[in-house]
């Protein structure tokens, strides 16, 4: 079996990007141009991934972590001097080598898969990923013999009038001999428009030593998008966007109107549910079946169980049970937890806390910091009262527990099984099992004192 290895092109700063992040680093469909590109050649079995880092090479290394092996490019002098960065893990290794830049995250496992493939049916020492354009301009071009093969590589900047009318371009995606690619990288020279080292000329050396090279078409134009500015940036996360959310759909899951619908490349979606207009899930969310999501809802690194409905509401970094209710306008903080058959109503935030089986809090509260039983009704606009200004404080209430509307609990307190709380009460003491808790001033009227008012 032929060995695989792969160099990925970080190096660049990306200045028409006008950002203080690394290009490579900004997000399609939330993750990072460089992770979608390294994950996608993770699907072709490589024994060895190095990325060739410059610019925010601490944050490129931080972001992919143990993913990659890295090299640095201190002076940027062009693609093929990136390349030869490479030479102290690659160098003399037998085997094929993938290049893909680190700002083409649209380029497919099965395309690079396919380019592998046709570079070793031709016995190629090198093999271009190409594409037809109809508008090539500010791509390097192909250019082919009376034979049809490939004799030359051709930068925009380089290029005569002729030559610019080509419409086969080059993706700036390649396979390589190993041995051949380092070997002939020490005769690329710098005598161009930019005085830099192309990796394409390259090619145009084998060529002339008579070597096979190779072309791939692939046959969509859009993979092949390289993101050089906050334009393209827009252009790559629609075209991503409406990739991943076709993919959710042929797999069973309904999204009312895709344009709207924002899915993140990590998430989970089981059959049969239904994602609704507005609708952002961001992360690693996972969501089960027979779900009903939205609309205008908000879901982030959030695990959702079957049969679970969230109407117009934020969910960030929480578990969310089955057969649960969340919403409309409701808003789930990190470390939030929802048991199942769980009802989260107009208006409620929860905060670090968790909620058992069967448990209600229907409306206009605030649970923060709690730990919630099984069988549990909280009534309108209660609240945890967690914060004295400096520490925060647990409010324990245990399974069968009936909290009356407008109350209060002053935490750290516990409302033992099955212990009710009188409407208006505000609790700072534990309430025992099965007793009736009422904190509240005795009601008294005052005869005749509207009229003393003096009020007309």
């Amino acid at each position: 079996m032929t060995n695989i290895f792969a160099v990925v092109l970080a190096a660049g700063q990306g200045t028409r990007m006008k950002s203080k992040l690394y290009k490579v680093l900004h997000p399609v469909c939330g993750k990072s141009m460089v992770e979608h590109v390294i994950d996608n050649i993770n699907t072709l079995n490589t024994n060895r991934i190095v990325t060739v880092v410059g610019h925010g090479a601490d944050m490129v290394k931080e972001t992919l972590g143990d993913k990659s092996e890295y090299v640095l490019q201190a002076e940027q002098l062009g693609t093929a001097h990136a390349i030869q960065q490479a030479e102290q893990l690659l160098g003399g290794l037998e085997g094929t080598t993938l290049v893909v830049c680190g700002d083409t995250p649209l380029i497919r496992p099965e395309t690079m898969q396919a380019l592998f493939e046709h570079h070793q049916k031709t016995n190629a020492k090198a093999t271009i990923l190409t594409a037809m354009a109809d508008d090539p301009t500010g791509y390097g071009r192909i250019l082919r013999d009376t034979n049809g093969q490939v004799s030359q590589i051709v930068e925009q900047k380089d290029a005569s009038e002729e030559q610019r009318l080509v419409k086969e371009i080059n993706t700036g995606t390649y396979c390589f001999d190993n041995k051949s690619l380092f070997e002939t990288l020490k005769l690329v020279k710098n005598d161009n428009v930019q005085g830099e080292y192309y990796l394409p000329d390259v090619i145009e050396i084998l060529q002339k030593q008579g070597e096979t090279i190779s072309a791939y078409v692939t046959s969509n134009f859009d993979e092949t998008l390289g993101v050089n500015d906050r334009f393209a940036l827009s252009q790559a996360e629609e075209l991503m966007r409406a990739r991943i959310n076709e993919r959710h759909m042929r797999n069973g899951v309904t999204i009312i109107n895709p344009a709207s619908t924002h899915i993140s490349s990590e998430a989970i979606i089981g059959s049969d549910t239904i994602i609704k207009p507005g609708t952002i899930i961001e992360g690693k969310t996972v969501i089960g079946e027979d779900c009903v999501i939205g609309p205008n809802s908000h879901i982030v690194n959030t695990t959702i169980g079957d049969r679970t409905t969230i109407h117009s509401s934020v969910i960030i970094d929480s578990t969310v049970g089955n057969d649960t209710a969340v919403g409309p306008f409701a808003h789930l903080r990190p470390e939030s937890s929802l048991g199942d058959k769980v009802k989260i109503g107009n208006f409620v935030e929860v905060k670090k806390s968790s909620l058992g089986n069967n448990s209600k809090v229907s409306h206009l509260s605030y649970i923060g910091d709690a730990e919630v039983g099984q069988n549990v009704n909280i009534g309108c606009g209660t609240i945890t009262v967690n914060y004295d200004g400096k520490n925060k404080f647990k409010t324990i209430i245990e399974d069968e527990v009936f909290v009356g509307c407008n109350s209060n609990l002053v935490a750290p307190v516990t409302l033992k099984e099955g212990s009710y709380v009188a409407a208006g009460s505000t609790i700072t003491k534990e309430v025992p099992s099965d007793a009736l808790a009422i904190a509240r001033a005795r009601q008294e009227n005052k005869i005749n004192y509207v009229s003393k008012l003096n009020l007309k």
